[in-house]
């Protein structure tokens, strides 16, 4: 009795997990909420814009100040391309997505014919490339906005012949020869850069439509076939491939940028020189707030806040492809996979060179290198990927029973329309010799008269009256 009575006044152990089992747990529960998509993509998208708008400052400041007396005339152009791309984030968050698909077609053409015109005297030059509009001292490049048009009508085809992607004719056309017009007019700029994101497009939307491995295998035979032709076309495209095999062949020359970049990296180490108290940005790294920003992210912030880099952009990796799994609509699945590719590749693309891991290709690093129309269609992007997020059936489900909630009724959302599959079509009809009880190609026509047929109207006859008989008993 006193050893029961002691027992019970034993505390009990509690449980509950604790420590990294406890946020794991906790993680867990979040995420299988409604809106858990939508609600970290718009945290993802709040941290990368913040933090890119802060290393632009830091980064562009001395630049600024040579070229314009000001420290802050690059970073106050950053900020007016935000505000612009917050417009289009905003558009395409209310934007239906029927409304999107319907007019992809008439999108993707107004950008082919903007890439054609970006070639005429209508377009201008920098850095020894013909790929900018310049109205009123604003610039934007069509090629970023034609990768999301690409994306846009590339996915509505496929998935309007998803049952005769089996056949390779109707899998490559007509979305592979809109892709090498594409290509063809934006290397005539010419911009290698640029190609890769929109090879990286094509790529990825025949990925997720499910086309055969060996066709990947001849579309990367192909494109390294194209690159070694180019490279030997351009000599300033073969000075990046013999400076990526040996940078210290030409240290002060071809090899200037990525020693300079790696050079600003080392010089960081863990936690970094402090934010703003990078070396490399005083004329030593040139596009050190754009194309390099990594490098100094790396300087200034260290190890530690590259890896914030890298984590935010898994994380956006992560969120995309749960978008994509998570909805019934194909065509969200094949475009939110296939934008958040692309963003992510091009993430991928710009730290691998500015680490020395690829050749420098002149990509900015999205949402946190300067560039106006790099900015808005990184915004656009997300945009878009936060529509989809929205239309989840959990998501559909929940705003229509629960209402908007608080970020819908601040943004003024209203609530999206569930995915309705399109009727299916009525089969063919059969030909007279294939319906039941159509009588045989051999078979003799019987006459009205003949024993057949009055066996026929007899039986006719004794039918009917049983069924009289019946319903005279019921």
């Amino acid at each position: 009795m006193a050893t029961s009575t002691a027992a019970a006044r034993r505390p009990r152990r509690s449980s509950r997990p604790t420590g990294i089992a406890a946020i794991t747990t906790a993680l867990t529960a979040w995420l299988t909420r409604p809106l858990a998509s939508f609600h970290l993509l718009l945290a993802v998208f709040g941290l990368l814009t913040v933090f890119g708008l802060v290393m632009v400052l830091s980064a562009s400041s001395v630049d600024s100040f040579t070229s314009a007396g000001s420290s802050y005339d690059i970073f106050i152009r950053q900020v007016i391309y935000c505000a612009a791309g917050l417009v289009l984030f905003y558009g395409a968050l209310r934007l239906p997505v029927r409304q999107m698909r319907k007019h992809s077609l008439t999108v993707f053409g107004g950008c082919l014919l903007l890439l054609a015109l970006v070639l005429t005297p209508l377009g201008s030059e920098r850095n020894g490339a013909q790929s900018w509009f310049v109205f009123g001292g604003v610039s934007f490049q069509p090629v970023e906005f034609a990768k999301i048009a690409f994306a846009l009508w590339g996915a509505h085809v496929l998935v309007t012949k998803r049952g005769l992607l089996a056949q390779y004719r109707h899998l490559l056309v007509p979305v592979v020869p809109a892709a090498m017009m594409m290509f063809a007019l934006v290397m005539l700029q010419p911009d290698l850069g640029s190609t890769i994101t929109l090879f990286i497009v094509l790529l990825a939307l025949m990925w997720f439509a499910g086309a055969p491995l060996r066709l990947f295998g001849v579309s990367v035979l192909g494109a390294i076939t194209a690159a070694v032709v180019l490279a030997m076309v351009a000599q300033y495209r073969m000075d990046r491939i013999t400076t990526f095999l040996d940078p210290a062949s030409d240290p002060t020359g071809r090899g200037y940028h990525a020693r300079q970049a790696l050079f600003a990296l080392a010089d960081g180490g863990l936690f970094g020189r402090g934010l703003g108290q990078g070396w490399s940005k005083w004329q030593y790294l040139p596009n050190a707030h754009n194309d390099f920003i990594f490098a100094v992210i790396g300087e200034e912030l260290g190890f530690v806040g590259c890896t914030v880099v890298l984590i935010l952009f898994g994380t956006t990796a992560y969120v995309g492809m749960r978008i994509a799994a998570r909805n019934t609509d194909p065509w969200i699945r094949l475009v939110a996979a296939t934008l958040t590719a692309w963003l992510v590749g091009q993430a991928a693309i710009n730290v691998g060179y500015v680490v020395g891991l690829l050749p420098i290709t002149g990509l900015p690093l999205p949402l946190i290198s300067s560039g106006g129309s790099s900015v808005v269609t990184s915004m656009l992007v997300f945009g878009l990927l936060a529509n989809f997020a929205r239309h989840e059936p959990e998501a559909i489900a929940a705003l229509r029973s629960l209402g908007p909630g608080r970020v819908g009724k601040l943004l003024r959302l209203s609530t999206p329309e569930p995915y309705r599959p399109p009727a299916k079509r009525r089969p063919a009809r059969t030909a007279p010799s294939t319906r039941p009880g159509a009588r045989s190609a051999g078979a003799q026509p019987t006459r009205r008269g003949s024993p057949d047929a009055r066996n026929r109207t007899a039986a006719r006859g004794k039918t009917g009256s049983r069924a009289q008989t019946r319903g005279g008993h019921r």
